[in-house]
């Protein structure tokens, strides 16, 4: 039982009012209760009155009990008004009246002049003006004032026929100063009635644009598609939406309830984690984490944000923004699966490329081993080793008379001459199948080295290695070398000095300069005129090495160079679409990046690719 005084009058107080009024507005019942609590102190105080009546002077006797009987008859009347109001005016108007005649006709028993400027006449003006309002409160003061300064005197100089009404000046002086003071209550009344009010009203505005916002902030949080919860700074649940109280039903089979601790409700599984968070979201930190749980007999990963509320300096609470991410966990995994596909179709692409690469040099080679060869059988058929085997013949017949056969044999005669002209000539004919055996040779040669760079490469791939980017530059220069000579391509190198090694994936790197220097080609094919320039520049840039390959081709229209690293997109015939997009994630693998650019069309490209000069982390690559 709490033993507060103030706290056991207001339920008193309350339990004699009927529960219509209990829930009426705070000043309304506020007012029923001061008009409950007068009403009862002055049937005390009438009571107690009565028992001291007895020692007043007979003639008052009758005046007072009189004045004490209306007293109590009207606080009767007061009591029985309050329980059937639907307003306290006319219970307080009752009330006012009362006390009001009351006073007055206990104040004009009394032969005490000064009796009229007693304090208690400041009660019901007062009264009168918090009950009723500033003009009924006027009312009853402007009759006590009346009393006070006229009426009282009148009556008194009336019955008593001793002395002239006013006779005496100073007990006259002394009653106008007590309406001067009634007055003056009721001024400050009215002002403090007045400040009341419009605090009040102040107040009520304040209340409906807080439940008003209250309804919009609960409408918003009821409308949203996350679970949110409210928990004060002790962790006790505030509110919760309907999403968080289903997704808690579903992990627990309760409820949520309102002022219980969230971390004992918690799942086992999950209190430490909650209680672990919401500590750290108690010292201010905004967190976010993700949780497994499961939901209805299903696995489900929420994202959860643990966010303080703060009070000037201070957190007073934490709200939590609860989020199902399952789907979208799927959806990256199943986006990582497709990432690594399509690294693996880059790959095989450009492996692919490379591959082509080789087949067409490698093609181009045995054209030219193939009219070599066809140089040499047809050196072959025409030779004139025939001659010399008719000329040993016709010295075999003639092996017994070699002297005469020379001297007297007209044949004879003839022979050296044709042996010196045929030896001239099997000569002629050694040289030329020589020389095109060497150009065999060389063209065998180069078939080799393309094809043991094309192995050496693919026999390396996925592993980090310090690359020499001039050599390798020359490797893919290689696998174009017959078409730039055939297109008549001016090759110009601009290497710095000296060109640092870099830790990359050689052939991730030789597939991204075999793809610019194959799309420099088509460029430079498709431009009008000979003076075809192929720019390749190699530099250190700070912590990164620059490699840029720039044609004088027919460039890149601007709406078109914004799309060309798009994966699919080409502006090729017979292009795929995967060459530059497939380079950049290449380029981005490597921790560098691919980019290009060209002043428009028949403005030639330039194409620049950076690499770090340290090793990438590759654990932290996005793609």
């Amino acid at each position: 039982m709490n033993c507060n005084p103030r706290v056991w009058l207001l339920r008193s107080l309350d339990e004699a009012l009927h529960a219509r009024e209990r829930q009426l507005s705070s000043d309304e019942s506020l007012r029923f209760r001061v008009v409950l609590g007068a009403a009862g102190l002055v049937i005390a105080l009438d009571l107690a009155y009565l028992a001291v009546l007895p020692l007043y002077p007979p003639s008052q006797r009758d005046a007072q009990a009189l004045a004490v009987g209306l007293g109590l008859l009207a606080c009767v009347g007061v009591l029985v008004l309050i329980r059937h109001a639907r307003s306290p005016t006319l219970p307080a108007v009752l009330l006012c009246a009362s006390l009001s005649a009351a006073i007055v006709l206990a104040t004009l028993s009394m032969e005490m002049p000064g009796a009229v400027a007693h304090s208690v006449n400041m009660l019901v003006p007062m009264l009168a003006v918090y009950l009723l309002g500033t003009r009924l409160g006027f009312v009853f003061t402007a009759f006590f004032v009346f009393n006070a300064a006229f009426l009282h005197e009148l009556i008194h100089a009336y019955l008593s026929q001793a002395r002239a009404p006013f006779s005496w000046p100073e007990v006259w002086w002394g009653n106008l100063m007590g309406c001067v003071s009634l007055m003056v209550g009721w001024a400050l009344s009215w002002l403090h009635s007045t400040a009341r009010e419009e605090s009040h009203q102040e107040l009520e505005r304040a209340l409906r644009t807080l439940r008003e916002s209250e309804g919009k902030l609960l409408s918003l949080i009821e409308s949203s598609d996350d679970a949110v919860l409210s928990l004060d700074a002790r962790l006790r649940l505030v509110t919760a939406n309907s999403v968080a109280q289903g997704l808690f039903r579903g992990a627990t089979g309760g409820t949520l309830v309102p002022g219980g601790r969230v971390v004992e409700q918690c799942p086992p599984g999950l209190r430490a984690w909650v209680s672990e968070y919401c500590a750290r979201a108690l010292e201010g930190q905004r967190l976010r984490g993700e949780v497994d749980v499961e939901v209805d007999g299903q696995p489900l990963t929420v994202d959860v944000i643990f966010s303080p509320v703060r009070e000037g300096s201070r957190v007073v609470g934490i709200t939590l923004f609860s989020r199902d991410i399952t789907e979208r966990k799927k959806a990256e995994t199943k986006l990582g699966e497709m990432h690594r596909s399509l690294l693996d179709v880059s790959r095989q692409a450009g492996m692919a490329e490379i591959a082509t690469g080789v087949l067409h040099n490698v093609g181009n080679t045995l054209n030219s081993v193939n009219v070599s060869v066809n140089l040499v059988v047809e050196r072959l058929r025409a030779t004139r080793a025939a001659g010399l085997e008719r000329s040993v013949a016709l010295l075999r017949e003639n092996a017994s008379r070699l002297g005469t056969f020379f001297t007297e044999d007209p044949r004879g005669q003839r022979l050296p001459s044709y042996l010196e002209a045929l030896s001239l000539q099997l000569s002629q004919e050694r040289a030329t199948v020589l020389e095109e055996m060497r150009r065999l040779s060389e063209s065998v040669d180069h078939i080799k080295s393309v094809v043991s760079m094309q192995q050496r490469h693919a026999r390396i791939s996925g592993v980090l290695e310090h690359v020499a980017v001039p050599s390798l530059i020359d490797d893919a220069l290689r696998l174009h070398a017959v078409s730039f000579e055939r297109l008549g391509i001016v090759l110009r190198r601009e290497y710095g000095n000296p060109v640092p090694s870099v830790l990359v994936d050689r052939h991730k790197l030789l597939q991204i300069l075999v793809n610019l220097l194959s799309n420099a080609r088509h460029a430079l094919l498709e431009r009008d005129g000979d003076d075809r320039q192929l720019t390749l520049k190699v530099a250190r840039a700070g912590a990164r090495l620059s490699i840029s390959v720039s044609d004088n081709g027919v460039g890149i229209a601007p709406e078109v160079l914004q799309r060309l690293f798009t994966q699919g997109f080409t502006t090729k015939r017979d292009g795929h679409g995967f060459g530059l997009h497939i380079s950049a994630l290449a380029a981005r693998e490597m921790g560098g990046q691919l980019s290009g650019m060209s002043e428009g069309r028949a403005r030639g490209a330039t194409f620049t690719l950076e690499l770090p000069l340290a090793a990438p982390d590759v654990s932290e690559s996005r793609v």
